[in-house]
């Protein structure tokens, strides 16, 4: 069976929006866009290199795989650029059409939620979510828990407004930590399996 793992950074206050650019997300008049730039390092892109070295598929929802494409398929000097490319992306959107832009796409039909059910009973890679809050929220209401692994980058910040990965709303989810690093400018990557029942 497939899993789901989401990987993101956010802020000691919980907060994920806006991680890489100034003018990444600016909902709700967020001013703090490209927060977790200036903590990026050694450690926490050898992180990031173990996970792609996976060579998952990718799972988006619309925002996250609108701003990956006109971002990734042009840095032609990245690692990560092939990576992305060839990677099948699953999309949740209830406004996008097929065909979509990016090389190996695939708009999911129906209910996010049932739809990525479904993929996890198939064979294959295991789906990767970056980013994508209001699909990873989707996943876990009602009960639905279909995330398997969650690998934070939580960054030794504070920013207040902007929005989180987790609500109030989505209620209770008991975890256990399976791994941490800590990178050279103080962020904590941490990874969190289902707590054992």
């Amino acid at each position: 069976m497939r899993k789901v793992v989401v990987f993101n950074n956010l802020t000691l206050d919980g907060v994920m929006q806006a991680p890489g650019r100034p003018d990444e997300d600016g909902r709700g008049g967020f001013q703090h866009g490209g927060w977790a730039f200036s903590r990026m390092d050694a450690v926490m892109g050898q992180v990031a290199a173990e996970g792609m070295a996976q060579r998952p598929d990718l799972l988006f929802g619309r925002r996250t795989y609108e701003d990956f494409f006109s971002f990734w398929p042009n840095q032609a000097d990245n690692p990560f650029t092939p990576v992305l490319n060839d990677a099948v992306k699953y999309v949740a959107s209830t406004t996008l059409e097929e065909p979509l832009p990016w090389s190996n796409s695939v708009l999911l039909d129906g209910d996010a939620a049932e739809a990525v059910a479904r993929l996890k009973e198939e064979p294959g890679k295991d789906l990767l979510i970056m980013g994508s809050g209001e699909l990873i929220r989707s996943l876990r209401l009602r009960r639905r828990n279909l995330i398997d692994r969650y690998v934070l980058q939580i960054h030794p910040l504070l920013l207040g407004p902007g929005r989180r990965l987790f609500a109030y709303r989505d209620g209770f989810t008991a975890l256990r930590l399976v791994d941490t690093r800590i990178s050279t400018t103080g962020v904590i990557i941490a990874t969190y399996g289902p707590a054992a029942q």
